[in-house]
This record gives C-alpha cells, structure tokens and sequence, in this order.
C-alpha cells in the first residue's frame, strides 16, 4: 500500500465512524464517510488529472465533521460563521495528524491544508475545484431533502452563494443535473440574481 492508498484507507476508517447515516436507493452509510467518497469522485470528474494534494483534499475535506455540530454553537449568523472557520481549522488539523501517520511530510500536509481551509478560492485552480466540488456534492447528494425544510427566500439565498462560489465549469455541471421541478424553479431564481 503506496501512502496515498494508506492515507486514503486512514481517512475512510475515520468517517466511517460517523454517527450519522446517509439513505441512498435504500443502502445505509455513514454520512461523512459517503460524501467524502462523492467529493472525491467530482474531483476526478472536474480534474482527471488532480494531484495528489487535490485527492487528499477530496477525501478529509470535512473530516470528523460530526464531532462539531452546528448546534454546540449559539444561533445567528455570527456565531455560523465562527462554526464554519473554527470546523474547516479542524479538518486541515485532522487531516495534516492523518497524513503525517500515512508518511506524508509537512510539504503535502501545507498544500492540502491550503485547499482545505480554501486559501485563493477564484485564484488557486485546485481550491475552485474542491470548491466546485462540493457545490455539486451538495447539489446533487443533500439538496432534495433540504430545501423543503427550509423558507423559499433562505433556499435562494444560500443557493445563489454557492453558485457564486463556483466557476463557469461548476455552473455547466450544476445545471446538467435532475432536480424536481420545485428544486429546479428555486435553481432558476437564484441563477436570476447572479
């Protein structure tokens, strides 16, 4: 087993020990653990030729993400965004401890690191493409069963943001999927203001 196989194998067995289970065609996983793998797939699919950075990223991009749950924090936009800063730190330091088991020096742990905590998003390729990535994880894996629990004007919002995280590649990608025809008309309202 090469080191990138052993970090991967490493990666996996951690987010298999989410709590939280993910129902796909009435199969079962664990949640994080499933969406890494689909990450991981979308990355390939944007960049057959991805480095080994970009892969390790794909794979620990939210790590352990169960072990900080949006509800330890207070409610309210600020005590969000301080959640979503103190959680990305979290996954680069989980996977950097991670990567160093598999053999990785501190040269690929930085750079993963790097697209982890999504240094340059628009500037660095590799950060828009996990970025890209995980708009289209989210799009096509999660975004059916949220926007129904969710206002019509939060579901736009917090689409418009992601489509403003993506390029025009991610944008194509986003627009080849299926939705339902709600979840496609509120697609549409978001697209109108970008």
């Amino acid at each position: 087993m090469n080191k990138l196989e052993k970090a991967f194998t490493l990666f996996d067995a951690y987010n298999k020990k989410d709590p939280n289970i993910f129902i796909l065609k009435g199969k079962t996983y664990p949640q994080e653990y499933f969406l890494a793998l689909r990450l991981y797939e979308w990355v390939l699919k944007l960049e057959p030729n991805a480095s080994e950075e970009l892969l390790l990223a794909s794979r620990s991009q939210h790590i352990g993400r169960w072990e900080m749950p949006r509800n330890s924090y207070p409610e309210g936009r600020e005590a969000y965004l301080r959640w979503r800063r103190e959680l990305a730190f979290f996954h680069a330091e989980k996977s950097t401890a991670l990567m160093a088991e598999a053999g990785f020096g501190t040269e690929t742990s930085s750079r993963v690191r790097q697209i982890i905590l999504k240094q340059k998003i628009k500037v660095d390729h590799e950060v828009q493409t996990i970025e890209n990535a995980l708009c289209l994880v989210f799009l096509q894996f999660q975004y059916e069963d949220f926007y129904p629990k969710h206002s019509p004007e939060k579901v736009i919002n917090i689409l418009k943001k992601s489509l403003l995280k993506m390029d025009r590649e991610g944008h194509q990608h986003a627009l080849s999927l299926k939705f339902s025809a709600e979840g496609q008309n509120y697609i549409n309202e978001a697209l109108k203001l970008i």
